[in-house]
């Protein structure tokens, strides 16, 4: 029998790694044999980033990309450092940890159609609608447009 493919979306909030946990503890761990486990962090683009946190096309862009760059897959890295951390110690070592670029919203709609996923895993980020509705939520438009169920995991 081949096992079901769960991917948990994470980034660098305690929502993200408390879906992780709730994940293990919850669905994982009671029939490893049955799950495979994807964890995925989407790094923004650095021209993302800077577009939306400071200087325009005319402002010195060219330098500060691969400054932004470094810096995203810095906390790339510590993010799924954290993410395999949490994983061990629940004695769970049979897992894909992945850094994909791109908006979250389009990277792990992708991964659960690359991996074939029966369900996607993310965090409740908790924002008041005003905010949502500036932002858009990701986790709403995953449950609208991944093609697999959506487990959206609040924090208590």
């Amino acid at each position: 029998m081949e096992k079901s493919v769960i991917v948990v979306g994470v980034d660098d909030s305690e929502h993200s790694f408390y879906a992780l946990e709730w994940t293990l503890q919850h669905i994982y761990l009671p029939a490893p044999e049955s799950f495979k486990l994807v964890v995925v962090h989407a790094k923004p683009p650095a021209i993302t980033a800077v577009g939306l946190a400071g200087p325009g096309p005319f402002a010195g862009t060219a330098e500060v990309l691969p400054i932004v760059e470094r810096d995203l897959k810095r906390i790339a890295a510590k993010v799924l450092e954290k993410a395999k951390e949490i994983c061990e110690a629940k004695s769970v070592t049979d897992v894909a940890y992945e850094a994909v670029e791109g908006d979250a919203r389009n990277v792990l709609c992708e991964e659960v159609e690359n991996h074939h996923a029966s369900i996607l895993v993310v965090g409740s980020h908790g924002y008041g609608a005003i905010r949502r509705a500036v932002l858009g939520s990701v986790s709403d438009y995953l449950a609208h447009h991944a093609h697999c169920s959506v487990l959206i995991v609040k924090t208590p």
